[in-house]
């Protein structure tokens, strides 16, 4: 490790200098964590995309933020008259999000240790041992009653009474339909932009069609997770042809051109 590497008790915690600031994170992390320690940085093609998405004074919400490092880059681009409203229900990504916004001195992101949802409930979350190799941001959710976990309380993105909102990026591991369901009010007030994971081949006409009910326009984005220009000049490509399957969507009366492929049918996959 270099000089600027520091190791806290317990084997999951190190705290590195990272392209947007100095990162808390999980060494044993299979995406996140092993990203940031190889690059200083994560999905960064996303991070540029999301940063091209908001401006100064815009509030965002993001559902499954997981240790923040995106969070971060939404919290720098809309500035100390910006919000950024951050879910992330596994208790300890939680307060390693919570570390970074310190880490990176910011005082406009709210983070928040709940699930974001279709209706107000509980959730069962299972408990990842973090001292042992594991992917921490793709963990499934389980309704209360099911999987053994601790209950952390659903909240609807409704419940915020945003005064505005430019954009809900939602990556909640196949719940992001349930995410929509609960920020109706707000769509239909502000539409913002969408910024969806939707990687399962088999379910993603299920949230294509509830995306296009709300009157939204869609495309495919799907960033790679290696950036040869990455923050700590690495060569080697530990995730080969690997990278994320995500929609944007903007409101259909926004007159918008992307450089994407647009999701004209249910069954459009970006991939053969």
């Amino acid at each position: 490790m270099t000089d600027d590497t520091l190791d806290l008790p317990g084997g999951f915690a190190r705290i590195r200098n990272c392209r947007h600031g100095r990162m808390m994170y999980n060494p044993n992390d299979a995406y996140v964590g092993r990203s940031l320690d190889l690059y200083g940085e994560y999905s960064e093609a996303e991070a540029a995309f999301l940063r091209f998405l908001v401006r100064p004074g815009d509030i965002v919400v993001e559902a499954g933020a997981n240790i923040g490092s995106l969070t971060v880059v939404l919290a720098a681009a809309v500035g100390a008259d910006g919000w950024v409203v951050a879910y992330e229900p596994q208790r300890i990504p939680f307060q390693m999000l919570c570390s970074n916004a310190l880490l990176g001195g910011f005082t406009n992101i709210e983070a928040r240790p709940t699930a974001a949802g279709a209706a107000p409930g509980t959730i069962t979350v299972p408990q990842l041992d973090p001292t042992r190799p594991n992917n921490f941001g793709g963990l499934s959710l389980c309704r209360s009653g099911g999987a053994e976990g601790l209950p952390v309380a659903v909240e609807t993105i409704d419940s915020l009474a945003l005064p505005r909102c430019r954009l809900i990026k939602a990556d909640v591991e196949g719940m992001e339909a349930d995410v929509l369901d609960g920020a109706r009010e707000t769509i239909a007030r502000h539409r913002p932009m969408l910024y969806l994971e939707n990687d399962q081949r088999d379910r993603a006409p299920d949230l294509i069609r509830h995306v296009r009910a709300l009157g939204y326009r869609m495309w495919w984005h799907t960033p790679v997770y290696f950036n040869p220009a990455n923050a700590r000049g690495a060569t080697e490509n530990v995730f080969p042809g690997e990278g994320a399957f995500n929609m944007f969507c903007a409101p259909q009366e926004l007159a918008i051109r992307i450089n994407a492929p647009e999701i004209l049918t249910d069954d459009s996959w970006p991939v053969a």
